[in-house]
């Protein structure tokens, strides 16, 4: 079973349980565990038990921390000395430029015109360069790659890259710690590197461990990607859960494969359902979070999910980077 499990993209290449373990190694001293919160009200709504992985409280405010700081730290000290790159809907980048200013490494963060202001400017407090380029994640990319030729920067893919995967995976070791009996795990699925290593680890612990991945109805690349059989290009649309945008890239090499092997359903979500879920979030836990954050609550609110009784279930709150104005407007009608 553990052989079909590893991902073999080439003959150079495999993404294992092994490399998860690691990456939880290099994030220990740097990467605070975050809770596993108990939900009352979801649990009796759904006759389950119902877990929130608290992933929006990193430095970072978002889950794609792990991911960034264990794919700098494999880095020689040559590609250190150049310093990175990357392309964003702004959780990646934040997350890079701040694993960037720990190590004292150069970064410069392509975004597009699409990402919300307030990520912009979280991106340039903490110092790193930023471009604004084209009218998607896939212009972002093509500049991110030209500053690779230009000059000399090593690019920190935000989704499709072996040790970001392998770092996003260590939530799932950490929920395990918690939660061996785990049923079902439920989170957003974009580019596939959150639920890729989510699954790896799942799948590899016991396949029976179902991996739902939720996104937003209009440019889910991954989930027409799915549909179609191979990576295709959407046309991105504004969202409350903007972090889900972003293509899936035409040459994927990991996180396609890995999500169709680990990934049991693949869900698209309204908006109002998304909004519905940053309401309940604000009102029934206290906190502020991002639409794609909120997106697995107004999946079961809206009934997109229908959890099996009497399970354990763990829904991945994955970041909080929100324009507060958005988020007053949003909720405003469910309050």
């Amino acid at each position: 079973m553990a052989k079909l499990l590893n991902v073999r993209i080439n003959e150079s290449k495999e993404i294992t349980l092994q490399n998860v373990w690691q990456a939880k190694k290099n994030l220990a001293s740097h990467i605070n565990k975050t809770p596993l919160i108990f939900s009352p009200k979801l649990s009796n709504l759904t006759n389950s038990e119902v877990y929130l992985k608290y992933e929006h409280l990193h430095e970072s405010r978002s889950f794609k921390m792990r991911g960034a700081f264990n794919a700098i730290s494999n880095l020689s000290p040559a590609q250190k000395s150049r310093g990175v790159t990357t392309f964003s809907t702004g959780n990646h980048g934040f997350a890079v430029a701040l694993a960037a200013k720990k190590l004292g490494i150069r970064a410069v963060i392509c975004v597009s015109k699409h990402v919300p202001r307030a990520k912009i400017e979280k991106i340039k407090s903490l110092g790193a360069e930023l471009e604004i380029y084209g009218d998607g994640q896939d212009d972002a990319e093509q500049r991110c790659y030209e500053l690779v030729k230009e000059k000399g920067l090593t690019v920190i893919p935000p989704f499709d890259h072996p040790e970001v995967i392998a770092g996003q995976g260590t939530i799932a070791l950490e929920i395990l710690e918690e939660l061996p009996d785990v049923n079902c795990v439920i989170g957003g699925l974009s580019g596939g590197g959150l639920l890729s290593g989510i699954g790896l680890v799942m799948k590899t612990t016991n396949p029976d461990i179902k991996v739902i991945g939720l996104s937003m109805e209009k440019g889910a690349a991954m989930f027409e990607s799915l549909k179609r059989g191979k990576p295709v290009t959407v046309r991105e649309e504004p969202t409350l859960a903007d972090s889900l945008l972003g293509g899936i890239g035409e040459k994927n090499q990991y996180t396609f494969k890995m999500v169709q092997q680990f990934v049991d359903q693949s869900i698209l979500v309204e908006e109002e359902a998304i909004k519905k879920g940053m309401a309940y979030l604000y009102k029934e836990h206290n906190i502020v979070v991002e639409g794609a954050a909120a997106i697995g609550i107004g999946a079961i609110l809206n009934n997109a999910i229908s959890l099996e009784e009497n399970t354990k279930n763990v829904i991945i709150i994955s970041g909080c980077n929100v324009d507060l104005d958005a988020h007053a407007n949003a909720i405003e009608a469910y309050l």
